[in-house]
């Protein structure tokens, strides 16, 4: 993530424009790669010996602000530890014991006045060092915990930020990281938001649930709407329109925003506070201005079984269409999209199906629990007896039950549909 020091924008009356990196440009290739060979050669160095070697590299360039953002984003591919034989505060406290002790001996072993036999006494009773001696102190704790006197002066500091080592790099290629630091700026962007609406159009319902799972996992204050037959409408809380923990929400709204980035049409529009004195602007975003997510799209993965049954239903039932479902239906304070609505071709009734095949069984028992408490129409679920759900825990749903082994069959999805539509609601296997 960006901090605002490296953020570049340009203004355009009320409008925040980020000043995105052209991924193409070999310029910014070259400067990627540079920074890359610093952090891949750089394990084992301190935090404060590679900011140093940066300081060095970037130095007074003219595209400063990017080579520190891009530093930035590798320093967070980063994994820092205190690297020390003994715990720094366990050594400290041994170094400074005896310290003190090398101390009090040099300062009883000057000279010393007569005594009144008119004798006096020797210049150094006992052989005591007439001056303090660093490296003895070092060489007598070293050998206490068995470790060398360079060992435990590199290890006295050690839990210090900028002594910790580098231990681990997460590696990426120029590519990637360009990109990276794109998303980066309008994710830093983002964090002076108060509002942002989010249009999004064209999508599965897989993608709807990604989103939606999205925004409850970011705990992000948001509410959905459907605003035409393949459109729907995020509205999120902004981190200034709150009035305490901004910059943890503002985080997690910035964590979103990779969700949004792999819907394939989409348009964002945030409200802004900019600059100290949080004048009004607004940021726009969309699938145009080619910023590519780095989040894994794990979400948009459809089962096999699933596809071989949307194909067969096709082929085996004409007096009903399937469709892929993208519908938003209230559910308690969240949203559902169903697998599919069967829409019935004489009447033009529509049936929900919900498919509890490829869920975790966690997942599954929670999902249930809401549709039990919140569902308001009766709608069809295909159950798989893979997930070992008992009978008892699908009572009381307003469902139509099927139980399937590896997936769903056509004709009883349509028989259960067709007895929801004349009333009568059924369990069956």
């Amino acid at each position: 993530m960006l901090t605002g020091k490296l953020v570049r924008v340009r203004y355009s009356r009320d409008r925040i424009r980020p000043c995105y990196l052209d991924p193409a440009e070999s310029g910014w290739h070259g400067a990627a790669e540079r920074l890359l060979d610093v952090y891949r050669a750089a394990d084992g160095r301190s935090r404060g010996e590679l900011e140093e070697e940066l300081r060095e590299m970037i130095g007074n360039d003219p595209a400063q602000l990017v080579h520190l953002g891009l530093a930035k984003l590798l320093e967070d591919r980063c994994e820092f530890e205190v690297v020390a034989g003994v715990a720094p505060e366990t050594l400290r406290e041994a170094v400074f014991s005896a310290a003190a002790t090398a101390r009090r001996a040099v300062g009883v072993s000057g000279p010393v006045p007569a005594m009144d036999t008119g004798q006096v006494p020797p210049a150094n009773p006992g052989h005591l060092p007439l001056t303090f001696d660093r490296a003895a102190v070092l060489q007598d704790v070293a050998a206490t915990f068995d470790l060398t006197p360079a060992a435990v002066q590199q290890g006295l500091f050690a839990d210090l930020k900028s002594e910790q080592r580098l231990v681990r790099f997460k590696d990426i290629n120029v590519e990637r990281l360009l990109l990276r630091y794109n998303v980066a700026l309008a994710q830093a962007v983002l964090l002076r938001s108060t509002r942002i609406q989010v249009t999004i159009r064209h999508e599965p319902p897989q993608r709807y649930r990604q989103l939606l799972r999205a925004v409850k996992f970011h705990r992000l204050v948001c509410e959905l709407s459907r605003t035409g037959p393949e459109t729907c409408e995020l509205r999120l809380d902004g981190p200034l329109s709150l009035f305490s923990a901004t910059q943890k929400y503002g985080l997690q709204l910035a964590l979103f925003l990779p969700a949004v980035l792999l819907c394939k049409d989409f348009e964002l529009r945030a409200e802004l506070l900019w600059g100290p004195q949080r004048k009004p602007k607004t940021f726009f975003l969309t699938h145009e201005d080619g910023l590519v997510s780095h989040a894994g799209d794990t979400g948009m993965y459809v089962p096999v079984e699933l596809t071989m049954f949307t194909e067969l239903f096709r082929k085996k039932i004409a007096a009903w269409e399937i469709r892929e479902e993208t519908e938003l239906l209230p559910l308690g304070d969240g949203f559902w999209v169903p697998d599919f609505s069967l829409v019935h071709r004489a009447t033009g009734e529509v049936v929900y199906l919900e498919v509890l095949g490829f869920w975790r069984r966690a997942s599954a028992e929670r999902h249930l629990e809401r549709l039990r408490k919140y569902a308001e129409r009766p709608f069809l679920l295909a159950v798989s007896d893979q997930l070992h759900v008992e009978d008892a825990a699908l009572d009381g749903l307003p469902a139509g039950i099927h139980r399937f082994r590896q997936m769903p069959l056509p004709d009883e999805v349509v028989r259960l549909a067709e007895d929801l539509l004349s009333g009568k609601q059924q369990h069956s296997e």
